[in-house]
């Protein structure tokens, strides 16, 4: 049966616009840290690791050797329990007693975890120290059921709210004179127009950029600086993000902001010429004699074999128009715009994912 890859283009702004600072940028030092752990689930249907997984025999072994009993890993035949890996990430500022979510991962042969218990697992931080113990019932969630009668293999669940957190990683944000920003994306002009705004928003300055994407920020002496970076996550300001095409190769979906420019170029792909040219008439698509201007306000008309469009700049959108009205493919066409980033027609970031 031939399958048939639909392509999917959005078009979508990329001008500057009002965005809050909070949503751009985040304070150094206050951020999350990773945990992880090595632990046991119990109570499986027999679906739980086999005999050929030595390091889980040997972990029952020595549970069972901490409770007073003594038991050699090659006597040990069970099935109903398996070994995971279990990660948690912990929030910034956690106290003592809150709650994480936790998700568990099976890295023996078991053939499901569901309905299992995972028993109390250490949580360690990249220091080697214990942040959080991990207990509870696991859940799998929605799930694809092949078939009527066939076992659903799920090797990977959660624990909402399954981790207790034991330890709190210190950081006195609230007796500090000064705080760090640091924008999500470096850009010269974000980082400027931070400093800038608040400069005018506290009558002062208390913000210097330091490069493209550090701003160093000293807080009022009115003001405390919780409720200094509170106020000053809120201000908006005009927001510049990078062009940018996203292609997924998989599915054959671009996404492109409709104002990214193609400059003079000329590809050959197939039995498709694309020539690029600076003048006052339109750039030509070619393909087996037949002729396509891109530009915007594209028109099919059938007696002509041609698409006619009124004058409008050579663009990564209209190129992707102008090629499925020539009957291009989805691979194709990302091939296409591949090749014109590559010769430097495309100034915007290409991220393939």
């Amino acid at each position: 049966m031939r399958r048939t890859l639909l392509l999917f283009i959005f078009f979508i702004p990329l001008l500057s616009y009002g965005v809050k600072i909070k949503e751009i940028s985040n304070v150094i030092g206050v951020r999350e840290n990773q945990l992880i752990g090595y632990g046991l689930i119990v109570g499986l249907n027999k679906t739980g690791d086999g005999t050929t997984s030595k390091f889980t025999l040997q972990t029952i072994s020595n549970m069972l050797q901490s409770m007073n009993v003594k038991l050699d890993p090659k006597d040990i035949k069970s099935k109903n329990v398996a070994a995971v890996v279990v990660t948690a990430t912990l929030p910034p500022f956690s106290r003592q007693g809150d709650k994480i979510d936790v998700v568990v991962s099976s890295i023996g042969d078991a053939k499901s975890i569901e309905g299992g218990t995972l028993l109390m697992t250490p949580l360690k931080g990249v220091d080697g120290r214990i942040y959080a113990l991990a207990q509870g019932s696991v859940t799998i969630g929605g799930r694809n059921v092949r078939g009527a009668g066939s076992l659903n293999h799920a090797t990977a669940g959660k624990i909402p709210g399954g981790a207790l957190v034991e330890q709190e990683v210190p950081f006195n944000l609230y007796g500090q004179e000064e705080a760090t920003l640091s924008l999500k994306e470096s850009n010269f002009q974000n980082a400027v127009a931070i400093q800038n705004i608040l400069n005018r928003y506290y009558k002062k300055r208390v913000a210097v950029a330091i490069d493209s994407r550090t701003i160093r920020l000293k807080k009022p002496d009115s003001l405390s600086m919780v409720e200094f970076l509170a106020k000053t996550g809120e201000i908006s300001i005009d927001y510049r993000s990078k062009q940018r095409i996203v292609i997924d190769e998989r599915t054959g979906t671009i996404v492109s902001g409709i104002d990214i420019e193609v400059e003079p170029v000329m590809i050959t792909h197939g039995d498709i010429t694309i020539k690029i040219e600076e003048r006052r008439s339109l750039p030509v698509l070619k393909k087996e004699g037949t002729s396509i201007n891109i530009g915007e306000d594209t028109q099919l008309q059938p007696q002509q074999h041609t698409l006619v469009t009124r004058p409008g700049a050579a663009t990564v959108a209209n190129l992707a128009r102008s090629l499925r009205k020539l009957g291009a493919t989805p691979k194709d066409i990302i091939s296409i715009i591949e090749a014109i980033k590559n010769a430097g027609a495309i100034h915007a970031d290409l991220e393939i994912i």
